[in-house]
């Protein structure tokens, strides 16, 4: 390794050390400090916005330059009511509950001990993200609120904005009595910071959250030597049963694809129920194409409607992120689930059903973070669920699933209580 690597390599090792000070810094501050800096970080963003969008100016006009477009470039943009947005769901995150101490369960033994289950923060947490400069935001305000100190590494394409967020919640920070270094940013572009993040930094982090596209995700999986709290791409279905309303069925889904493209929320494939598929496709692909959305449909599903595009095998596991939505026509309830199953990342999938039973199996059948009944998945959102905001939608098993909030970045210890008792 070059002096430079060394160099990298030393600053990182660093801001880990510095990282697990931070984190017992936030650990050992009262609920009310730590929502003290949440509103202080709130506050400095609003006193800093006009900062903010000059750095985000200097970030569009690269990203443009390098030839970013359409939903790619509107993750990136910031403006006054954007970044009105970010201060306002860190002030979400001070209102809600602070988790760090509260008892998730208690009992009494026979021998009388007193055994407490107590919820406790992770430590430190390293968030290595994509495009969006609110996850700097969001990140930063959620760890703090469940006691972690958090290592933020953000794209190179929004490194600007980032900067100058995170300057914002170091002053909220420092305001509350609490140091910067709960809250830390890599300063660099270089890809090799990614690595040693993702060797644990001598075993400083705790745990490893990737958010961002399935390059980044299947890296981070790869070569973490620190837990992952995992969050694929999403590839979300909106199944149409045969008992489905029409009017709630179109509204639902021209939401689900259309209301936001570029979010992890969006519908990519519309699936519909072959019992009634003459009935139910033909208004929904005409709102879907009135709307501006381009269709790529099965055989079965171009056979009712042939004016959208044949679907490809690539259609079916392509996160779009864009006014682009596949088309299937499957058999029932069990049919969606077997494509859900073969062709899903495990986000979020609904169906739009009025027959309760057909409701009831897709919960049961579709192995999903997020399952919704007659509703949107552009829910699939952490302040929608009241968390306050989301650091992702976990698509692993362990330790967290769904919205990741505040509550699910804590982990918990075991508080025995006695009064003198020896084991025989």
């Amino acid at each position: 390794m070059d002096d430079a690597g060394q160099t990298l390599r030393g600053r990182m090792l660093a801001m880990g050390r510095s990282a697990r000070e931070g984190a017992r810094a936030l650990r050992l501050a009262t609920a009310d400090q730590r929502t003290a800096a949440i509103r202080a970080m709130a506050a400095a963003i609003r006193d800093g916005a006009q900062a903010i969008l000059d750095a985000n100016a200097r970030d569009l006009t690269a990203a443009k330059a390098a030839g970013v477009s359409g939903p790619m470039l509107d993750r990136l943009m910031l403006d006054e009511g954007r970044v009105e947005d970010l201060a306002r769901a860190i002030e979400t995150v001070a209102a809600i509950p602070d988790p760090v101490g509260a008892e998730i369960a208690r009992w009494t033994r026979p021998n009388g001990l007193d055994i407490a289950r107590v919820r406790t923060p992770i430590g430190v947490v390293a968030m290595i993200y994509e495009s969006r400069p609110n996850v700097t935001a969001d990140a930063a305000a959620l760890c703090v609120r469940a006691g972690n100190a958090v290592i933020l590494r953000g794209g190179s394409e929004c490194i600007t904005s980032n900067l100058a967020i995170h300057a914002c919640v170091a002053r909220g920070l420092l305001a509350a009595g609490l140091p910067d270094s709960c809250v830390q940013i890599v300063h660099t572009t270089d890809r090799d910071a990614v690595g040693e993040i993702l060797s644990g930094l001598d075993r400083q982090i705790d745990l490893i959250i990737p958010r961002g596209g399935k390059g980044l995700v299947a890296r981070v999986q790869a070569e973490a030597r620190a837990p992952v709290l995992g969050h694929l791409e999403g590839l979300n279905h909106v199944f149409v049963h045969a008992a489905a309303d029409i009017a709630k069925a179109r509204d639902i889904i021209v939401n689900a694809k259309l209301r936001r493209v570029s979010v992890c929320g969006a519908a990519e494939t519309l699936l519909i129920d072959k019992a009634a598929a003459e009935r139910l496709l033909p208004p929904l692909a005409e709102a879907l194409t009135a709307a501006g959305c381009e269709l790529r449909g099965d055989e079965a599903a171009r056979a009712i409607a042939p004016a959208m595009t044949a679907a490809t095998p690539e259609d079916w596991t392509t996160e779009y992120l864009a006014p682009i939505l596949a088309v299937a026509v499957v058999d029932g309830v069990a049919g969606a689930a077997a494509h859900i199953a073969s062709f899903g990342s495990g986000h979020t999938d609904a169906i739009v059903t009025e027959d309760e039973a057909a409701a009831e199996q897709f919960i049961a059948e579709v192995d999903s973070a997020i399952v919704l009944v007659n509703a949107s998945t552009q829910f699939a959102d952490g302040g929608e669920f009241g968390f306050g905001a989301e650091i992702g939608i976990a698509t692993d098993r362990l330790h967290a699933r769904g919205p990741v909030g505040a509550e699910q970045l804590t982990t918990f210890k075991y508080v025995v209580r006695g009064t003198g008792q020896t084991r025989p």
